[in-house]
């Protein structure tokens, strides 16, 4: 099943902005999220349309499962 680690963040703005990983590891722990959010946000790493990421608002593990019923 594929997985993919979406850290949201809000920029200058207020608008919400989504940086996404892909195949993300199924075991990762809260603790390895915060810090990577945290160093995206003290290493003023990415600028937006809106300006600046300003605040880490959450980290999701989303999992997401394909089943091919027919193919031509």
């Amino acid at each position: 099943m594929a997985q993919t680690l979406q850290m949201i963040f809000q920029n200058e703005e207020g608008r919400n902005v989504t940086i996404s990983v892909a195949d993300a590891r199924a075991n990762l722990e809260a603790g390895e999220v915060e810090t990577v959010m945290n160093s995206i946000l003290s290493g003023n790493q990415f600028l937006t349309n809106g300006g600046e990421i300003v605040r880490a608002v959450r980290g999701l593990l989303v999992s997401r499962h394909v089943e091919t019923l027919i193919e031509f």
